[in-house]
């Protein structure tokens, strides 16, 4: 399989928190036939069971992208927006001037993000310094609010940014790198490693609705009961300017993080070093790393009672469209994957 072809594939599907159906449909062609089953649960979780023997063990990750909904509609065909998570601040997700893509009920609608900008602005508006929900629109092109709806958007459709995988170097960046990335290398454990191989009963699963309070994950332990699990998620690297190595020592280029703690949990202590003594073993390199203000359905998995650690390639710029990765650190991170799967636990 090919790696940066498979992600590049997943990070463009539209897949907001709520519609991740698309993803779903796309992991269900590519799982099939490489893994014993592959199931939805009745909240949209998708599970498979790859196979093996040994401790249950459970690698996670989650679907959903961030995004925004349609608050309202506008006379003259002008999109208003509200968050689509729990809620945020619009100028810290950096959509103005992305391309948009609407999910209206049986279409997709292209447009873009769009605020007023320097000649129309009023002198309050200049002094302002910051966007709001009131000042964020998306424009698609249309003259009238009946143009709108008869392109089948409506209020409360999902929009996302919608710009392509591109490259830079070693470098990817783009939408949905949260958390299409850990998914893509899911995908690609599969033609990494045999089933004979695994040391042990291995299931995956990726969630719904985790930018909205990790509510898939919440059910996930009815619905497969693994003895431990690693959660895969986007890390955050610091090695860009006005970011203090205090603050965040991580990097690109320089291994996937082990994360000991996030701002919900402590992840749990036995299990995380047995990830960092396979990594030694298997000649992975790795970034130990705490994340002050980050969350994970990793928090889910250990409400649930499942002994639980978190690996995360290091990712710049999240959450954003322009979500930065590094191939050396996707490779590290399979790599770091496929040794855990097939090293026996500790007797």
């Amino acid at each position: 399989m090919d790696l940066v072809a498979t992600l590049k594939e997943l990070v463009e599907i539209p897949g907001p928190t709520g519609q991740e159906e698309r993803v779903m449909r796309r992991l269900e062609t590519f799982w099939t036939g490489k893994v014993r089953r592959v199931w939805r649960t009745p909240v949209g979780n998708l599970i498979a069971h790859v196979g093996g023997a040994g401790p249950r063990l459970l690698l996670q990750a989650h679907a959903d992208e961030i995004g925004f909904v349609v608050r309202s509609i506008d006379e003259k065909g002008f999109l208003r927006l509200a968050s689509g998570q729990r809620g945020d601040n619009p100028t810290h997700r950096y959509p103005v001037g992305q391309p948009a893509l609407v999910l209206g009920r049986d279409i997709l609608v292209e447009g873009v993000f769009a605020v007023a900008t320097g000649h129309v602005l009023s002198e309050a508006q200049r002094q302002k310094g910051h966007i709001d929900y009131d000042d964020l629109f998306v424009d698609i092109g249309a003259a009238s609010r009946d143009e709108v709806v008869e392109r089948g958007v409506h209020v409360g459709a999902a929009v996302i940014w919608n710009p392509p995988l591109r490259r830079l170097g070693s470098r990817l960046y783009g939408k949905a790198m949260d958390d299409r990335m850990p998914i893509a290398l899911m995908t690609a454990l599969l033609d990494t490693v045999q089933i004979a191989d695994l040391a042990y009963d291995l299931y995956f699963a990726v969630t719904v609705q985790e930018e909205n309070g990790l509510l898939g994950a919440s059910s996930l332990r009815t619905e497969v009961t693994p003895d431990l699990a690693i959660g895969l998620e986007v890390g955050l690297a610091g090695d860009v300017p006005t970011v203090k190595e205090e603050t965040m020592p991580t990097a690109l280029g320089a291994g996937p993080l082990v994360i000991h703690k996030d701002s919900m949990v402590h992840y749990t202590r036995d299990l995380i070093w047995r990830v960092v003594d396979v990594a030694a073993q298997a000649g992975v390199p790795i970034q130990h790393a705490i994340l002050e203000n980050f969350g994970s359905d990793g928090s889910e998995l250990v409400r649930q009672g499942i002994p639980t650690a978190l690996v995360a390639p290091p990712t710049r710029y999240t959450p954003s469209p322009f979500e930065m990765v590094d191939e050396r650190d996707l490779d590290a991170t399979l790599r770091l994957l496929a040794a855990f799967v097939t090293t026996p636990p500790p007797a």
